[in-house]
């Protein structure tokens, strides 16, 4: 995919592909932490670069703060699957379960969401279980392992496994799910009226209360030590959200003007390709890192604007919005999206969450059909290709209409059907 992106840039733009715009994309999907990794390294190598220190306020205290926090950050990235293995540990599982929720936990964000499809779960163990055989072991044992909540793939399933978990009261939980997954298209208010004809207003007004209590990110909470620092916040507003760009604690980068002038007259009696490199690489990391953020909290204003309710106390109306919906929108390459929502975070009024949380299942079709329904997709396309495709281009095409899957599982589900190669069709 990030080869197929690169291309299709180097085409629409119709320049050479140089090693500049392959960092400008790489640049994308930092997160904010690797980002300002990367801005400090550059510095520390680059003397045309110089940084002036930004101004602190409470969101961020200090540098002190900067630096520690960071690296718990870091730290707690790789121990909440650490303490999702412990506790399989700690569970009389058999060798197939073990291996099955080993797989799962390493398909979740560090929010606790799973972000692959059951199906490529499936590839990733090479088709030794079934669809479902996964899908039970993620209900049965993923579902109840803590922080409570992870294993989720939609807000509202967080939401209902957390309210689960905490052994409510039997019609609360069955006023939570018609307000979770029976009330399409309606808002807060209407399906409170519309509960109110059958349940008593107390109890209604207690599930929503109790909806809205649940955390959204339940990965991010599961140690004392976890700091995620978003790139975006919201600010709430009466009938809109506005969205900005965090600068607290961001480096501002410039290049050191003064040094560029002491060095351009030796340059203009003896260039020094290495120094006119060093600056012109300065210059190119700012605009980089500027389009970069630009790039980010147009994405992210795209997002809040189109999920505006979810905002405005109606925590449960998430609407259906792919990647293919935002890039068609702000005129960028869907896999371009994919990498902005890989690692960025935003806060909101309910906490942090992960930016690409506010995207629902829209964005994988493939989570709500079976292998078999797949296939039957994969052989339409082939009996039906004018030219002969490769697994990567049918993985493309796919992924267009909505279906995420990788060219692996396209190859894999090719020979289940019995269908060679494009190159011996």
């Amino acid at each position: 995919m990030a080869i197929a992106l690169i291309k299709e840039l180097a085409q629409k733009q119709k320049v050479t592909l140089t090693p500049q715009l392959k960092k400008s994309i790489d640049l994308l999907q930092l997160s904010r932490y690797e980002i300002i990794q990367k801005i400090n390294e550059e510095i520390e190598i680059n003397p045309f670069l110089e940084k002036n220190e930004p101004e602190v306020n409470d969101y961020e205290r200090n540098d002190e703060f900067f630096s520690s926090e960071y690296q718990k950050e870091v730290v707690a990235q790789k121990s909440l699957r650490e303490n999702l293995i412990d506790q399989l540990n700690d569970l009389n599982l058999t060798r197939d379960e073990f291996l099955i929720s080993e797989a799962i936990i390493s398909s979740l964000d560090d929010s606790g969401e799973l972000v692959e499809g059951l199906d490529e779960i499936e590839n990733l163990l090479d088709f030794r279980y079934s669809y479902k055989e996964i899908e039970k072991v993620l209900t049965d044992i993923i579902h109840l392992l803590d922080p409570a909540g992870i294993g989720f793939r939609s807000l509202k399933e967080t939401i209902y496994i957390q309210l689960k978990r905490k052994n409510i009261d039997n019609q609360l939980l069955h006023i939570s799910e018609i307000i979770l997954f029976k009330s399409s298209g309606m808002n807060i208010l209407d399906v409170k009226n519309k509960l109110l004809n059958d349940y008593d207003e107390e109890l209604v007004e207690n599930s929503i209360k109790l909806i809205k209590e649940c955390d959204l990110a339940p990965g991010l909470s599961y140690s004392d030590d976890q700091y995620v620092v978003p790139d975006l916040i919201v600010m709430e507003n009466s009938s809109k959200n506005l969205v900005n760009f965090i600068n607290d604690q961001f480096p501002i980068i410039k290049v050191d003007e003064e040094l560029v002038d002491s060095v351009q007259q030796a340059l203009k009696k003896d260039p020094n390709e290495s120094i006119i490199n060093k600056i012109q690489n300065a210059k190119w990391l700012i605009r980089a890192v500027k389009k970069r953020n630009e790039t980010v909290l147009k994405v992210g204003e795209l997002i809040c604007k189109k999920q505006n309710a979810f905002f405005q106390n109606e925590p449960l109306e998430i609407k259906p919005l792919s990647n293919k919906e935002i890039s068609d929108e702000l005129g960028l390459h869907p896999s371009t999206i994919s990498r902005i929502l890989r690692s960025k975070f935003i806060q909101t009024p309910r906490g942090v969450i992960p930016l690409k949380s506010l995207l629902i299942s829209s964005v994988s079709k493939t989570r709500n059909v079976t292998p078999i329904q797949l296939m039957e997709i994969i052989k339409k396309i082939i009996d039906e290709e004018k030219s002969k495709l490769s697994d990567q281009d049918i993985a493309l095409l796919l992924n267009k209409k909505g279906y995420s899957l990788a060219r692996r599982t396209i190859s894999k589900y090719r020979l289940k059907l019995n269908i060679p190669s494009s190159r011996k069709r």
